[in-house]
């Protein structure tokens, strides 16, 4: 059963990519901000309903303006997730970017690539988003750094919320909880040693996945510029956690303290 259920969407998802190429091709290039915008989710939302993941969006996304979404990472699945929501650039580790066929298509919609370890190209990546904020575009960021479990939130990096800080731009947590069979897990993270191959296979041979797209209220800076940064950062850090750990089994009785750098 796992091998024809994986067959079955290995064939659709083919489908919808090759669609997808043909779209870029004909439309995406010379389509206007707008209609990249819908065609991105709309193909985003498909994606996902072909790779058997139910998506349940609870709370209010930003809407009208530019903004930055902080987000937990699980999976690659995330980027259109919140892209299915409305179309989101993402900032996105590099080794993404080598992907077969997925790295292609994520790196065709306008995502920010940015090589973990070297701060050296934060400053270049903060003046792009700057760029895409007074365009009123809107950005999304795992500060994390990585994947994790789902169950937990790892700390947070929060050098690139300045470029959102100094722009004025609204910045909004969102958590991502995974569900499998409607009770929270872990089946569909892509972490550890696991690669991009296996990962799918689990996803699409499993079936049973839900994803709670929760999006929570607006963050408000400091007045204090010198630890603007690592204050949002926190915050951020603490609101996404109390909803990812809500309905976890053997939750923490006490809140981790973030990391901020």
């Amino acid at each position: 059963m796992q091998v024809l259920r994986f067959g079955v969407h290995l064939v659709a998802v083919l489908c919808w990519l090759l669609l997808a190429f043909v779209v870029m091709l004909l439309l995406y290039s010379w389509a206007g901000q707008d209609r990249r915008a819908r065609l991105v989710s709309w193909w985003s939302r498909g994606l996902l309903r072909l790779s058997g993941v139910r998506v349940n969006v609870r709370g209010k996304p930003l809407t009208g303006k530019g903004g930055l979404w902080i987000a937990n990472h699980v999976s690659w699945v995330d980027i259109f997730l919140l892209n299915g929501v409305q179309s989101t650039s993402f900032i996105a580790k590099q080794e993404i970017r080598n992907w077969p066929v997925l790295g292609l298509l994520v790196a065709s919609v306008g995502t920010l690539f940015i090589e973990r370890g070297n701060r050296r190209a934060v400053p270049r990546i903060s003046e792009l988003m700057r760029e895409r904020f007074e365009r009123g575009q809107r950005i999304g960021l795992f500060p994390e750094g990585t994947t994790s479990d789902g169950l937990d939130v790892l700390h947070f990096h929060g050098g690139l919320f300045e470029a959102a800080l100094r722009s004025g731009a609204a910045i909004q947590p969102v958590a991502l909880c995974y569900r499998h069979h409607g009770k929270r897990s872990d089946f569909a993270a892509y972490v550890g040693d696991q690669s991009l191959a296996q990962n799918v296979w689990k996803l699409w041979g499993g079936g049973g996945v839900s994803v709670d797209v929760v999006f929570l209220p607006e963050l408000a800076g400091t007045d204090e510029p010198d630890v603007q940064r690592q204050v949002v950062a926190r915050r951020a850090y603490e609101a996404i956690r109390r909803e990812v750990i809500k309905e976890v089994a053997e939750p923490a009785t006490e809140a981790r303290v973030a990391q901020v750098v």
